[in-house]
């Protein structure tokens, strides 16, 4: 549950394609701050910065101080646009956050200990069913991630969500289900597929040699 990471943004007057064009061209993204009682702001962010954050993981689910020439805005990003080639951010948008502002956000999830996995050990496959764990949560309480350990598990055991441990005041927004985050399994099923092809085969170079009896009677 880190402290809020402060980004530099600038205000921007020209809305629409060209003015988002000619931000991009100075090296910065266009984005958007809105919710709570003020007006929706235009601002511009640093590109470098923007793609740093991007890269951690956990961009949508951190929370920013963005310090528009001076005013501080505390914020969550709810989109980011990326580029489809080249991946880099075209647009972002940022929501105020008031006081004792409530979130909605997906929580990566990361494993740990591995190699004390008997199951795993013995050739077992890691079968990761959620990388990230909807959550709701006071926005000053967002975790940066879950971590499940591994230990002890082996092939055939399953990771719900009731066994995550959670912080006080952070509730799956999935109330319904106890729903599976991750399982280790065998690796029979591609054993079977592989005798499967295997035992194909002769039976693929049998109609060739048939084929090939008929076409030497035929000449």
């Amino acid at each position: 549950m880190a402290e809020a990471i402060e980004l530099k943004a600038w205000a921007r007057g020209r809305t629409g394609t060209g003015g988002a064009r000619e931000v991009r061209r100075e090296g910065r993204v266009p984005g958007i701050i809105y919710g709570g009682k003020d007006e929706p702001q235009n601002i511009a962010l640093e590109s470098k910065e923007i793609s740093k954050q991007i890269q951690t993981g956990h961009f949508q689910s951190t929370i920013f101080m963005i310090d528009m020439e001076g005013t501080k805005v505390r914020v969550i990003p709810r989109d980011v646009q990326l580029d489809p080639v080249r991946d880099f951010p075209l647009h972002v948008d940022f929501m105020r956050l008031a006081k004792d502002a409530k979130v909605t956000v997906d929580v990566p999830v990361h494993f740990l200990n591995e190699p004390a996995s008997p199951g795993l050990k013995r050739g077992g496959v890691l079968n990761v069913v959620r990388h990230d764990i909807p959550v709701r949560c006071p926005a000053d309480s967002i975790p940066e991630s879950f971590e499940i350990d591994l230990t002890g598990l082996e092939i055939g055991d399953s990771i719900h969500i009731s066994s995550v441990k959670m912080p006080e005041g952070v509730v799956p927004t999935i109330t319904d289900r106890d729903f599976t985050i991750a399982t280790i399994v065998g690796q029979k099923a591609e054993e079977s597929e592989e005798e499967a092809e295997r035992a194909e085969a002769p039976e693929g170079a049998e109609d060739e040699d048939e084929d090939k009896e008929d076409k030497e009677k035929k000449e």
